[in-house]
């Protein structure tokens, strides 16, 4: 009998030894709405967090078991857990620079932006540049008397400054306004003028009927002001990315597609990561339209973070055009209000081609900005050219940043070649109701912000903001997407309807999609074991919420790598 007790005993040693131990949790989080955007879209109880990953999702009483001594347990208290935000295309220094300089999103009229710069001009020294961003002329409530090719004219700014040169960007970021004193700097007068605007690739300085410039620049003619504007010194940089960081932190956003760094922006990057103030993953773009850096890049390679997933540079951006607030975007017809105005390129076509071989042929993505539907065109006709001449290279995930007007013929283009459509939902909140004005109702129905005809074409839409354009907050976006309203709830039923998201693909377009557009589709984007345990928590079921209650939405914590970056104090 003693000889049986002991087999069983042994036996019994030898069983439990062979069980394999149960990891301990950081953290596990529970009570709460998860939606997971995996192939199922299953919504389990709890996930469970260890070493910045996701080790378990599933029921409570399983995720339970990982339970030990220093384990956190979050209560998500009801509230809605996500896949971490994905901005797929926004500029985070000029985020952080809207944070420290003049914001002028909300000016409703020229005499408001006036007063606003005249308050600016009392707090400064003399001298000193005024700088801002956010006008938007087709925005205002009411237009100013004086209108030269649709803008206003810089006479009631400059007498508010005669002192302090004044530069303010508008909203899109492809025209600026500058005052007398900024002009002077420049050397921009009725003499100089003319010789300028001949020399200027891709722009122009907007002048009046006597050929005074206005203040107006538009395009890539906004550097004959620029390059005499201070640059912005390392402090006040490493302050604004620091404030852009808080901001993205603040809006659930866990990943940013930074779209166009230069070096000295993708330095300071790498030393906030080394520094360990990183604490948002950044995909980078290189500004392309600088050819010394984008050769310098080329020859190099791509710079991939596959060990913490928070730098990676392995992408080009190229701006092809314009925008349609400033008549900039290039059109194959011309402008409904303002018949001869075709827009621009601001790049030619064969610096896209050239990018884009040289992007095939060492490991780099090619993002081209393009908004109007001519510009759309010609870098798809590009493409294909360079992928016709590369087979071989399949998975290239070549993108087009806004896609925001495209001819009929075009839509299908996308997903037969493979190309990613970088859209920004909330442009249409922000720009349908003047759009039209622009482009007249056949083209604004037939192929303006054509998200669900991308959809069923079977092309991937990634989805953002496009800060500072457009506020960073992600919920606005994600209401345009599947109402097509504006943010004050117009029309009734959303313009052009059919080309609604669903609330699935509109989750998907900002989590596992966006990680698709940076080739992290496998490491993030999805709440599933061995991902990055990236998430964003909300006041409210986004995927179930009457859509005239979603923008009352709050963030109310984002984690990033398991941390908690952020938690709201209503939390």
């Amino acid at each position: 009998m003693k000889i049986k007790q002991l087999a069983l005993l042994v036996l019994s040693i030898s069983l439990f030894a062979c069980q394999p131990s149960i990891e301990h949790a950081d953290a596990i989080y529970f009570n709460g709405i998860i939606y997971t955007v995996d192939a199922h879209n299953s919504q389990p109880e709890s996930v469970v967090v260890r070493g910045g990953k996701i080790i378990f999702v599933g029921s409570q009483s399983d995720a339970n078991a990982f339970k030990g001594d220093s384990t956190q347990m979050v209560d998500l208290k009801g509230y809605t857990m996500t896949p971490g935000f994905i901005e797929s295309h926004g500029h985070l220094m000029g985020l952080g620079h809207s944070e420290l300089n003049l914001n002028l999103m909300g000016v409703k009229s020229y005499d408001a932006l006036v007063d606003m710069v005249a308050d600016a001009v009392a707090k400064a020294k003399l001298g000193e540049w005024i700088l801002g961003r956010g006008w938007h002329q087709s925005k205002w409530d009411t237009q100013p008397d004086v209108l030269v090719k649709g803008f206003q004219t810089h006479e009631k700014l400059s007498a508010v400054s005669p002192n302090n040169p004044v530069y303010l960007q508008h909203a899109s970021g492809h025209a600026g306004f500058a005052n007398a004193k900024a002009m002077e700097i420049a050397g921009v007068n009725q003499l100089s003028v003319e010789k300028m605007d001949q020399e200027i690739e891709g722009g122009e300085i907007i002048k009046d009927k006597h050929g005074n410039p206005t203040g107006i620049f538009s395009e890539r003619a906004q550097n004959a002001i620029y390059k005499y504007i201070p640059t912005e010194d390392a402090e006040r940089n490493k302050m604004a990315l620091e404030l852009a960081i808080k901001a993205c932190q603040r809006n659930g956003i866990t990943s940013f597609h930074d779209a166009s760094a230069d070096q000295n922006t993708i330095d300071l990057y790498q030393q906030f990561k080394e520094e360990g103030k990183l604490n948002l993953r950044l995909y980078v773009m290189i500004a392309g339209p600088d050819r010394a850096l984008t050769k310098k890049w080329l020859q190099k390679g791509p710079m991939i973070d596959t060990v913490d997933h928070l730098l990676t540079v392995r992408s080009i951006k190229l701006n092809c055009d314009g925008a349609l607030g400033n008549r900039g975007a290039w059109l194959l017809g011309e402008y409904s209000d303002m018949p001869g105005e075709f827009g621009m390129a601001t790049l030619p076509m064969e610096y896209v081609l050239e990018v884009s071989r040289g992007g095939l042929a060492n490991g780099f993505q090619v993002c081209s900005h393009a908004i109007g539907d001519r510009a759309n065109r010609e870098i798809l006709d590009q493409y294909q050219t360079a992928f016709a001449e590369n087979p071989t290279i399949t998975d290239h995930r070549f993108r087009i940043e806004h896609a925001q007007h495209l001819h009929p013929n075009d839509i299908p283009r996308f997903a037969q070649m493979n190309v990613i459509a970088a859209m920004q939902a909330v442009h249409l909140s922000s720009d349908r109701p003047w759009a039209i004005d622009r482009l007249g109702e056949k083209r604004i129905k037939e192929g303006a912000y054509m998200w669900q005809s991308l959809l069923k074409s079977g092309a991937k839409v990634i989805n953002g903001t496009d800060v500072p354009v457009e506020p960073i907050n992600p919920i606005a976006s994600f209401y345009a997407s599947v109402t097509r309203q504006t943010l004050a709830g117009t029309p009734n039923g959303g313009y052009e309807p059919d080309e609604r998201m669903t609330r699935a693909q509109a989750l998907k377009s900002y989590t596992l999609d966006a990680a698709f557009g940076e080739f992290e589709e496998t490491v993030k984007g999805s709440i599933e074991v061995g991902k990055l345990a990236d998430f964003t928590v909300f006041s409210q079921d986004i995927m179930t919420v009457e859509s005239n209650k979603l923008l009352k939405t709050n963030v109310m914590m984002t984690v990033v790598g398991g941390q908690q970056v952020y938690i709201s104090e209503l939390f």
